[in-house]
């Protein structure tokens, strides 16, 4: 089936949450034959209005939220609320944050619903590597978040007399790497306004595989010495946990905990899913930053060990932190994928010479099915 309508549904989980293709996004589309729904208030929140949408593209058109969802291709960033689902047609196309691994209710729902759905953080190139991502901006939010935080509690931030700030960082993928560089470039940035600059300590970062270190006593002797500890881990099994809650107990009081992955609790399932760092709180754009005694910790599932508790910031968005910057980037690798399913819709193929159609066959829930099930 050739797609010939888009729908651009606003995202409503949280008032935080600014997002929204841009007008250039909708330009580039022009060339295609397909109308392009979008809701009233879409980009609102990034200072567009529908107008600005419309002066871009002719086939723009202003519609309901329940309208939007019933075209033939729905591209949204943010997986839809469950009932969201429903409003779509049956065999039409959905684009968006997905992530199969982490939320089995939203699988059950895509099957059960008949959707065709491509994952946009499963679309993967032939050596594995993520083609539509934001890791800059994932890391850079994350981390100048959390170093503001530092700020604000440290007296020492800008003392002569302090040893360099010993970061930590769980997980040596893209996302842990431009975690390190974030945390040298931005603290670089705060010294060097500083009047006492050339006398400043900076940071040290360590790399620590998920399971590089076996021994729990090896994690207590190093964590009484970290000043920032991050989650920037990709986990195979989300029912483990890499930092038991006890093990956050050995850092320091003034330590901050960082929270790059996106993975939710779920209590729906057995066993339960779990974050990485046991019983640290699930944070959103409207809320990404919490105190030992935060109201969050209630909501995390109560077999979950939450005594041991730290500063936490954690986001399950964090690129929404920099809104227009990730949506500029999604823009340009979106193209050449948004190519292959107007023109071809949900007929694709792995063993497709087109590069791109094989990367979007990586994307559907039949390829983490069938790969899950080998």
């Amino acid at each position: 089936m050739i797609t010939k309508s888009i729908g651009l549904p606003t995202m409503n989980k949280e008032d935080s949450e600014k997002r929204a293709f841009l007008p250039s996004f909708v330009k580039m589309l022009d060339k295609y034959d397909v109308d392009i729904y979008i809701d009233e208030d879409y980009g609102n929140k990034m200072g567009y209005k529908s107008d600005d949408y419309i002066a871009q593209n002719g086939r723009v058109k202003v519609a309901s939220h329940d309208e939007v969802y019933k075209q033939d291709l729905v591209l949204v960033l943010k997986a839809p609320d469950l009932d969201e689902f429903d409003k779509m047609n049956e065999n039409s196309i959905l684009l968006s944050m997905l992530h199969y691994e982490s939320r089995p209710l939203l699988r059950e729902r895509i099957l059960q619903n008949k959707i065709m759905a491509f994952s946009l953080d499963a679309i993967m190139d032939d050596s594995s590597q993520r083609m539509v991502v934001t890791y800059e901006q994932t890391a850079w939010g994350g981390v100048c978040t959390a170093i503001d935080e530092m700020e604000k509690r440290r007296s020492d931030f800008y003392s002569s007399k302090r040893a360099p700030y010993h970061v930590v960082i769980y997980g040596a993928g893209n996302i842990g790497i431009h975690a390190g560089k974030a945390c040298f470039k931005y603290l670089g940035e705060k010294i060097s306004g500083h009047s006492d600059a050339v006398n400043i300590p900076g940071l040290t970062v360590a790399y620590i595989g998920s399971n590089s270190i076996k021994s729990k006593d090896d994690i207590r002797r190093m964590f009484p010495s970290t000043d920032l500890l991050i989650d920037a881990t990709k986990r195979a099994d989300f029912t483990k946990y890499i930092i038991t809650n006890d093990l956050i107990g050995c850092l320091k009081e003034e330590a901050i905990i960082l929270d790059l992955t996106a993975d939710p609790y779920c209590e729906n399932v057995d066993p339960i899913q779990v974050k990485a760092f046991e019983g640290i709180p699930y944070g959103t754009l409207d809320k990404y930053i919490f105190e030992t005694n935060a109201e969050e910790y209630k909501d995390i599932p109560k077999a979950v060990k939450t005594e041991f508790r730290r500063v936490t910031v954690s986001c399950n968005s964090w690129p929404g932190v920099v809104p227009k910057r990730s949506m500029k980037v999604y823009e340009q690798q979106l193209e050449p994928f948004l190519n292959v399913l107007i023109k071809k819709g949900c007929d694709i193929s792995m063993n497709s010479e087109n590069l791109y159609e094989r990367a979007l066959y990586r994307a559907t829930l039949e390829h983490f099915d069938n790969k899950n099930n080998i």
